[in-house]
């Protein structure tokens, strides 16, 4: 205590819990003020100041702890009855953290252990907080570290090291565990799977030779020599007999040691779990949370959205399944002189009736949706098409995307003011979705044009319904909709590529160097014909897309004629270490700090990219990294903005003579790359290499040209793309 001068010692590991908490916390009864919606009394056609609006009843969404859409309506109850969590408040002894998913008894359990833990209920927690959680409560005792004796955490090192390293291995560097974050550790620790032990316990202690609960070097190493259960594990494919005599196969044991200690002297369990569950986790896609259209019911406010001007868009909604309710009682906002206020009463009726899982409402009608957040008669999951001029920040604690046109005719709003709207609202729980114009071709055209008031593009690949599932989505409307990407691929494709893997480690696996380790000087390694290593690769180069591309430029019929030479593995060991290796690292560590977590096959892809004989060879044989996005562009013009252009499709690399000019018999070549997007923005002629932020301090890390099926990726740093197979078709 001495140590500590003005800390009052006897309260240091004393009741941090709800009920033995001296922690003041914000009353869940406090009324919701000041998040200046809308327009001033005289410019909005609400005319009517915040202050005469009172609290009124809320929906919640966030209560009932049921899948999206299980035929559940959201709770509806006064606020200031401590019974909502609708208002934008959270209980403060039980509050429910930004984002959290509701998949069923797994998710309440992760909730309720989060909520334990998290005694002074401000949605994080510290380490003070786990460590104190553990020693009084033997449930997250043996939830956190099933085995540990958590009673005698305060007076035996090793059990409070292990406490400490779970800390930093479930936060990821963090200094505040969310509950994002141990989502995604206990998600990833039930995908575990090895090959040659069931238990990762078992092949822990194989290596822990003396059971003092740590491994030394020394032990890592005589382990993968003498078991090859370890070292099938730790180094696949990699002859462990010789480790000792042999330095190349000595340094891969080497590193491994280092990157799975992170630093330290010895490996506790904590790291070897944490470093085999990333593996695992980067090989297997998961399955998105999926929104039951069928059981879910969707209020569109009915002036501005078009239900006889643009039938389509209401059509559309109807016909992906959805329960829909019009609401067409209220009338027509933009009248001279109109006053919104005495409307909004009506509104509330009609959506305590109806019991909606969204509200939906376009141009005009956003205006409603103003003064419903306004009032707080809403505040659950919304989609606004168009954002009206009204709307100037999101209310805190809702659910909400925004579609907007570059080219709106009658709300023109910049993309800077849309961005800054967003930022207003919650952390990945509110997305805008965004088209624009490309650049310029030389020819003096557009690749892409982007949408007007009445936004064509929510009419193709499935996009409106998508926006309504991404609104809804537990895991926040950004990551659902770039998972729907994966959608617009072939079943086929989708399989190979699965096959493939989604990681530069999964890729070294199958390396012919010496070692793998890629340090010859040959670069290229010939695919067998006969493997599936080349039968999943063809697969992908001819598998057709769900729907039409948008960038057709020759028949279909020619392209299926197109035939694969020869597959050429690229295995170049210092662009591995020195480039996509760190660059992979740095991508998780990012999308960590976002609550996101890195998710194999959404923020890793597949691509292809075209070049001449000389630039490939560059590409391929370069020491540091194969790619200079800084030197790049799309054949010298700069459509979506500076960096390296990849096509998801080879058919356009091809068609559009991306590929040099043909050999003498006819054949061309074409690099298949595995791409590290991460969470990409639209792309604009004006990015000159720096990206938005999407939340402060980190940029999005790659950029797209549409956001619903994007058929271009632009990348703007070297280690983000990894040139994997060179492929000669003619």
């Amino acid at each position: 205590a001495a140590l500590l001068p003005g800390a009052v010692s006897p309260g240091f590991f004393g009741p941090l819990h709800p009920g033995g908490s001296s922690v003041t916390t914000p009353s869940a009864h406090s009324p919701v003020h000041g998040f200046g919606l809308g327009a001033s009394p005289t410019s909005s056609p609400l005319h009517a100041p915040l202050s005469s609006f009172q609290p009124r009843p809320s929906f919640s969404t966030q209560s009932s702890g049921d899948s999206v859409g299980s035929g559940r309506r959201p709770s509806f109850s006064p606020q200031g009855s401590g019974d909502s969590l609708g208002s934008g408040q959270r209980r403060a002894s039980a509050p429910t953290p930004a984002g959290s998913p509701h998949r069923g008894s797994h998710d309440a359990e992760l909730l309720e252990l989060f909520r334990r833990i998290d005694s002074d209920g401000n949605g994080s927690i510290s380490k003070l907080e786990l460590i104190d959680a553990v020693h009084r409560d033997k449930r997250v005792a043996a939830l956190i570290l099933p085995g540990v004796d958590s009673s005698s955490l305060m007076s035996d090192e090793k059990s409070f090291d292990a406490v400490d390293a779970m800390f930093d291995a479930i936060a990821g560097g963090k200094q505040r565990i969310r509950y994002s974050d141990i989502v995604a550790h206990f998600d990833k620790s039930s995908s575990l799977q090895f090959t040659g032990a069931s238990d990762i316990r078992t092949v822990y202690d194989l290596i822990d030779a003396d059971r003092n609960g740590s491994i030394s070097k020394l032990e890592f190493v005589a382990a993968v020599m003498r078991h090859s259960t370890v070292a099938n594990l730790v180094m696949p494919g990699v002859d462990h007999r010789h480790v000792l005599h042999d330095e190349e196969t000595f340094d891969i044991v080497n590193s491994l040691f280092e990157e799975i200690a992170c630093g330290k002297q010895r490996i506790y369990i904590t790291d070897f779990e944490q470093h085999f569950r990333q593996a695992a986790a980067a090989e297997h896609p998961s399955a998105p949370p999926k929104v039951d259209r069928l059981r879910t019911r969707v209020f569109i406010i009915g002036p501005g959205f078009g239900q006889q001007l643009n039938p389509r868009q209401g059509a559309l909604i109807q016909q992906a399944g959805f329960q829909v309710h019009w609401c067409h009682t209220v009338p027509n906002p933009e009248q001279p002189n109109f006053v919104a206020q005495p409307y909004l009463e009506h509104l509330r009726n009609e959506l305590e009736a109806f019991q909606p899982d969204i509200v939906a409402a376009a141009s005009k009608g956003g205006v409603y949706v103003v003064g419903l957040w306004q009032t707080g008669y809403w505040r659950g999951p919304t989609l606004l098409l168009n954002a009206h001029p009204a709307c100037h920040r999101l209310p805190p604690g809702v659910p909400v995307v925004v579609a907007h046109g570059s080219n709106d005719e009658v709300y023109g709003r910049d993309r800077a003011d849309l961005e800054r709207l967003i930022a207003s609202g919650d952390e990945n729980r509110c997305f805008l979705y965004h088209t624009a114009d490309s650049g310029f071709l030389r020819s003096g055209q557009r690749t892409r044009v982007g949408d007007k008031h009445n936004m064509e593009s929510l009419l193709s690949h499935d996009c409106l319904p998508n926006l309504l599932d991404s609104t809804l989505s537990p895991e926040g409307p950004e990551m659902h909709m770039i998972r729907t990407w994966r959608d617009r691929l072939g079943t086929d494709r989708q399989r190979a590529e699965d096959w493939l893997g989604y990681s530069p480690d999964r890729l070294r696996r199958r390396w012919s160097s010496r070692g793998q380790r890629g340090m010859e000087e040959q670069k290229l390694f010939e695919v067998p014909r006969a493997s599936q290593e080349f039968r999943h690769i063809a697969e992908i180069f001819h598998s057709v897309t769900a729907e039409p591309p948008a960038y057709l430029l020759s028949p279909q019929a020619t392209w299926d004629r197109t035939r694969i030479l020869r597959v050429e593995r690229v295995e170049n060991g210092l662009q591995y270490e020195g480039s996509a290796k760190a660059y992979y690292a740095s991508l998780r560590r990012s999308l960590d700090d976002q609550g996101l977590g890195l998710a194999p096959g959404v923020h890793t892809r597949w691509g292809f990219h075209g070049a001449d004989d000389y630039a490939i060879e560059s590409i391929i044989s370069n020491p540091v990294a194969g790619f200079q996005p800084l030197a790049s562009g799309s054949r010298n013009a700069s459509l979506w903005g500076s960096g390296t252009y990849f096509a998801r499709d080879p058919k356009y690399v091809a068609d559009g003579g991306f590929c040099g000019q043909p050999a003498a018999d006819g054949s061309r070549k074409m690099l298949m790359c595995l791409l590290m997007t991460g969470m990409p923005c639209l792309g604009d002629p004006q990015h000159k290499g720096v990206l938005p932020f999407r939340s402060k301090p980190h940029r999005y890390h790659s950029s797209v040209d549409s956001l619903s099926s994007p058929e271009i990726f632009i990348v703007q740093h070297p280690g983000a793309a990894v040139p994997a197979y060179l492929i000669t078709f003619a």
